[in-house]
């Protein structure tokens, strides 16, 4: 698969791509971030293997969010039953699976690597028989925590396109991620943009929610911030597809 190098006004183009498949059926895409924060949330009821279980199936939950803001471009309405049809086409959901393996895989030996020089350290807050003081546990994890995110950058940028290109292509796992590799590298500006969009539009929905609610009114903060998060993970969700599409250059 030979990656598109585009400028980076297509950071731009994605956002605005995703906004308008969302404008096309936005309930549809609601319902997607509201199954995908419902299984998150459900993952924390069996500790461990709940999560784990999570991060095995996200590839194929990013295929399933493909295979819909693809279908919605093309002005296709999205029933119940189409939702979870594309795994079944081609066997796909095994090799998304593997795929989820893998992932797991990495952000373990991540959390591994950028925890092991500090357990001395975190293992110290939890060693007195005192309450923890919050602010030295986060003392203790403030460096494995950066640590990790570094390496989740780097493992993000290996798996952005492997689920569409093991889901559709039936591409071999190892050439999917070198492949998305080097789809991100080549498209590093406008992947800025996209991702400092989004990060800018998180944060300053935070201050607005806090500016407006306050702790005043912590119940109805709690309301606006799901109902508000689902709508922006909709639009997120949307967006996968057009950048998809643009780097790697396909025909609908």
């Amino acid at each position: 698969m030979q990656a598109s190098i585009l400028p980076y006004q297509y950071g731009w183009y994605w956002i605005s791509q995703g906004f308008n498949a969302f404008k096309m059926q936005p309930m549809a895409l609601i319902f997607w971030a509201l199954v995908t924060n419902l299984l998150i949330h459900l993952s924390y009821f069996v500790p461990i293997f709940g999560q784990i279980a999570f991060i095995v199936l996200t590839p194929a939950l990013t295929f399933i969010a493909l295979n819909a803001c693809r279908r919605i471009l093309q002005g296709q309405k999205m029933l119940l039953g189409d939702w979870v049809q594309p795994l079944k086409t081609d066997k796909a959901f095994g090799r998304l699976l593997k795929l989820g393996g893998v992932y797991f895989f990495f952000l373990f030996l991540a959390s591994v690597v950028a925890t092991s020089p500090y357990l001395d350290q975190i293992s110290a807050v939890f060693s007195g028989t005192e309450e923890i003081n919050p602010e030295e546990f986060m003392a203790a994890i403030r460096q494995p925590v950066f640590i990790f995110l570094g390496f989740y950058l780097l493992i993000s940028i290996l798996f952005w396109h492997a689920p569409a290109l093991v889901g559709w292509h039936r591409i071999p796992i190892k050439q999917a991620l070198f492949y998305s590799m080097i789809a991100c590298w080549r498209n590093k500006w406008p992947m800025l943009i996209y991702a400092g969009f989004w990060a800018g539009l998180y944060y300053l929905f935070n201050l607005f929610a806090s500016v407006i609610f306050g702790g005043s009114a912590a119940g109805l903060y709690s309301f606006f911030q799901t109902f508000a998060s689902l709508i922006l993970f909709a639009v997120l969700y949307s967006t996968f597809y057009p950048i998809y599409k643009t780097v790697f250059n396909v025909a609908d």
